[in-house]
């Protein structure tokens, strides 16, 4: 196409350009759509109890006077062996998760989810949470909202168990690593007791599901102390899991630990690994 001037445009037709933008509607509504979907599938689902649920409907909090959480297999697997093994504890709800490590299955029980609410059969002011999936930073905000949603706050400690690698903690002094396991304590603002440890030093910092509870019991003014093991030990182990022991005796009556757990409860949920030699036979 020519102008007055001479001058030589290119041609095009308006059909095209119409059919191209509704190809690119097409394909944001489809990314759109596909982005929607996505953010249900990673959304946390919490799952109570007939009990609970019915409490909860009614616009009722769980009445909670001390809420123990452990993150991680040592954590939890504490709580297994040392309170849980009593029959006094029943499984009251669980979390399921979707995330790219953590793959949650419609149907999935309370026996079956890595993220379990257990609550005392004799003191219901008791509420304990094992947390052994992966949960993505997406989800943390989410998982912490509704949990605490569920609670009342008033009156409310919170105490969390966390596992950590001795590789994630920094110090000067090279000799601290022959002390692992050992413990370590952050605390909210309106916590009032005495932990059971010294403070985690900078720079050392905590991180996932343990930081979420705690930044949101700080904004809450909920009192909170995390207790962070560091070990150097890969998976579950009896001595890891005894370096709890003290984060719990404080809380008293609240929490009965068994001292000392049958051969095969650890048998259970401790696992061993054969130790093989390098040298030749």
């Amino acid at each position: 196409m020519a102008t007055f001037f001479g001058e030589v445009l290119s041609a095009y037709s308006r059909a095209v350009e119409e059919e191209d933008d509704d190809d690119d509607l097409d394909e944001n509504d489809e990314d759109e759509q596909i982005r929607r979907e996505l953010e249900e599938k990673r959304e946390v689902h919490l799952h109570w109890s007939p009990e609970v649920s019915e409490s909860l409907k009614s616009g009722n909090k769980l009445q909670c006077s001390d809420f123990i959480l452990a993150v991680g297999h040592n954590a939890a697997r504490f709580l297994s062996v040392y309170v849980l093994a009593s029959a006094n504890w029943r499984a009251v709800g669980h979390a399921s998760v979707w995330n790219e490590r953590s793959r949650a299955v419609t149907g999935q029980t309370s026996e079956e989810s890595a993220c379990v609410f257990y609550r005392h059969t004799d003191n219901p002011s008791v509420l304990i949470c094992q947390a052994t999936c992966y949960i993505a930073e997406d989800q943390l905000f989410q998982w912490t909202e509704k949990v605490f949603d569920c609670l009342q706050h008033r009156e409310l400690n919170v105490t969390v168990l966390s596992d950590s690698s001795m590789a994630d903690y920094k110090t000067a002094d090279y000799l601290c690593t022959s002390s692992a396991p050992f413990l370590r304590s952050l605390h909210t603002g309106t916590f009032s007791g005495q932990p059971v440890c010294q403070s985690l030093e900078q720079p050392n910092i905590i991180t996932g599901l343990s930081a979420a509870v705690l930044n949101h019991c700080q904004v809450h003014r909920i009192a909170t102390v995390v207790y962070q093991c560091y070990s150097d030990i890969i998976g579950p182990d009896s001595v890891t899991m005894e370096t709890y022991k003290p984060a719990l005796t404080k809380l008293g009556k609240s929490i009965q630990l068994a001292s000392s757990p049958s051969t095969d409860v650890l048998r259970k949920f401790v696992k061993t690994t054969d130790i093989q030699s390098n040298l030749y036979i």
